[in-house]
């Protein structure tokens, strides 16, 4: 199995920077593709960034040009970093490790997506 364990949340004011960053651990063979997902009280969760295996990245409209997606694969870890963060940005932020489309996957563990536990960021007014 994956394991998934995001770290570097907290409270910033408007207009602030964080580093989130997603750590795996475990069986970490698999070619997937990474992922930022958030969710904010009363919302669904909702896609923020991914980068896949060969560093192609893909971002929310709604944060381009803020974020930026980025991984050590020697570190196993994927980091999001986030700039002039708003309000709105306010939610918990989840990590994900998926299959990517079109792929087939001999080993049934790398044809499941996993999630962290999540890391909440709080952005002020």
């Amino acid at each position: 199995q994956v394991q998934l364990v995001e770290s570097g949340g907290g409270s910033v004011q408007a207009g602030g920077s964080l580093t989130l960053s997603c750590a795996a651990s475990g069986y970490t063979g698999c070619r997937h593709d990474r992922s930022w997902y958030r969710q904010a009280p009363g919302k669904e969760r909702e896609f923020v960034s991914s980068i896949d295996s060969d560093g192609t990245t893909t971002y929310a409209d709604s944060v381009k040009a803020r974020f930026t997606i980025s991984q050590d694969n020697a570190k196993n870890t994927v980091y999001l970093q986030m700039h002039s963060l708003k309000p709105e940005d306010t939610a918990m932020y989840y990590c994900k490790s998926g299959p990517l489309p079109g792929i087939y996957y001999a080993l049934a563990r790398c044809r499941n997506n996993y999630w962290g536990q999540g890391t909440q960021v709080t952005v002020s007014s």
